[in-house]
């Protein structure tokens, strides 16, 4: 490879997203004009012209990550998405499955036959498969069960039998385990006859004759120690290790505090069942974020972007059918008060801001109380004081920004009441938004329910009627 070579940047997946668009858009036209062409040897120049961009296309999909290839098939209509998937080499298969979301891993495994799907199975660790069975048939689980050696059905039934959300989803059973009455020199000629070490090995684990954990050693220690040394000087007591039924945020949360590239897995007997990577760690916690975002915009689940419109549109009924009775319950609060509005048409104008900025400040509150939330940092003992504090906030931005909002208003109908009853109104309602704020998600968590899911759609319709009801009371009261 010449130097030139070397240092030329490697491209971004977004890159080759695009260049397979274009390749996939090029093929297309070529075909167009082909069709267009009265020649006599039609079907070979199409024949020719379709392998030749086929062949482009694969070669530069044959180079790619298995991640990247994920995230392109993620960003491609459905068509043009089968075209490249029958285009990935079979010994990818597998990795590539686990790597793409879950409604787009739907479209491919309905694209492939049985026999596919086993070997695409086959091609994966018990820790993975646990991830691809539920997606796949009947037929085709019972088919890669029997491929399976004895040890690794074992393996995958107890992957498969934890919760999504325990550390025992995230566990890996690849690990390396040595004896604490053995030299490093052993373990070193031990690590040396090995093909390769697992991903994200950064220490060993010493267990007894029981598979009892003793205690790690670190790659680093073997290497600077004497290698006469036995590993019982120089290895060190794990207190970071977690049992398979904790709860995956505990871990993920644990490597975010410690740095942690790999943990131990015990069972309540103390007994090593596998270990947990920064890897799995990693997709854990992109999968929580995302499916925060969706929950937060009220979504029910992660949806293809090139799926059927028929399928989106359910996807989004049930917050929509929310927000549909909460803004018929807002069109009542303003159809109370119409009397004051056709006498001060201003109170038109000017209730949508009131309404508004209390929305925007209660989401605020909500992303503020989930994080924490997810993060373990809310309890029952300091649960008071946060929602002084969030009321103070509350008080605080509501006679700046109220003030600002009332002199504006002043200023623009020559009304000085008007003005302090802005003020007073978006005062209230940035109360009401920061009291909602923190109670929404603590009562859903209380019963429980995710508390990111439709927060924000909850907290807009409260602070909207409660905004137009605030601003349109007082504007009753005091100004008519």
């Amino acid at each position: 490879m010449s130097k030139v070579e070397e240092a030329k940047p490697k491209e971004s997946v977004q890159e080759s997203l695009q260049q397979v668009l274009a390749l996939l858009s090029r093929q297309r036209i070529v075909e167009q004009l082909v069709h267009k062409q009265d020649m006599r040897r039609h079907e070979l120049v199409e024949s020719l012209v379709h392998k030749q961009n086929l062949a482009e296309l694969q070669n530069k999909l044959d180079h790619l990550h298995p991640a990247d290839v994920a995230y392109i098939l993620e960003g491609l209509p459905l068509e043009d998405r089968l075209t490249v998937w029958h285009l990935v080499k079979a010994d990818r298969d597998g990795e590539i499955l686990l790597e793409v979301s879950d409604a787009v891993r739907e479209t491919l495994i309905a694209d492939m036959e049985p026999e596919e799907l086993v070997a695409a199975a086959e091609q994966l660790d018990a820790d993975e498969l646990a991830d691809l069975v539920p997606d796949l048939p009947e037929d085709v689980v019972e088919d890669v069960f029997q491929s399976l050696s004895t040890e690794e059905r074992e393996q995958l039934r107890a992957a498969m039998s934890y919760r999504e959300d325990s550390v025992g989803a995230l566990m890996d059973f690849e690990m390396v385990t040595i004896r604490e009455d053995v030299t490093l020199e052993v373990v070193l000629r031990y690590l040396r006859r090995l093909d390769e070490l697992p991903d994200h090995t950064d220490q060993l684990f010493v267990v007894d004759r029981r598979e009892i954990l003793k205690g790690i050693l670190s790659l680093g220690k073997i290497l600077i120690n004497d290698p006469d040394k036995l590993v019982a000087e120089v290895m060190v007591d794990e207190d970071i290790r977690f049992e398979p039924g904790q709860g995956a945020h505990e871990a993920a949360q644990a490597f975010e505090r410690y740095d942690l590239v790999s943990a131990p897995v015990v069972d309540e007997r103390g007994k090593l069942v596998g270990r947990v990577t920064v890897a799995s760690v990693m997709d854990y916690i992109r999968e929580e974020s995302d499916n925060e975002m969706l929950n937060l915009g009220g979504l029910r689940e992660e949806e293809d972007i090139f799926a059927s419109v028929w399928k989106s549109a359910k996807n989004r009924w049930t917050w929509l059918a929310v927000n549909l009775v909460t803004a018929f319950i807002a069109s009542r609060v303003i159809g109370i008060f119409e009397g004051s509005i056709e006498k001060l048409v201003a109170l038109a104008a000017l209730m949508p801001i009131v309404a508004g900025i209390g929305g925007n400040s209660g989401n605020q509150t909500i992303t503020m109380i989930v994080r924490s939330m997810a993060l373990g940092q809310i309890h029952r003992a300091n649960a008071k004081a946060l929602l002084q504090k969030e009321l103070a906030i509350g008080l605080l931005n509501g006679v700046v920004w109220g003030s600002i909002f009332g002199i504006f208003a002043m200023l623009l109908y020559h009304s000085v009441s008007l003005g302090v009853v802005m003020m007073g109104a978006m005062t209230l309602n940035l109360l009401v938004a920061a009291l909602f704020g923190v109670f929404i998600p603590m009562i859903m968590h209380r019963l429980g329910r995710d508390p990111a899911v439709g927060s924000s759609v909850l907290i807009t319709a409260i602070t909207d009627s409660g905004g137009f009801f605030i601003f349109l009371g007082l504007a009753t009261i005091f100004l008519l």
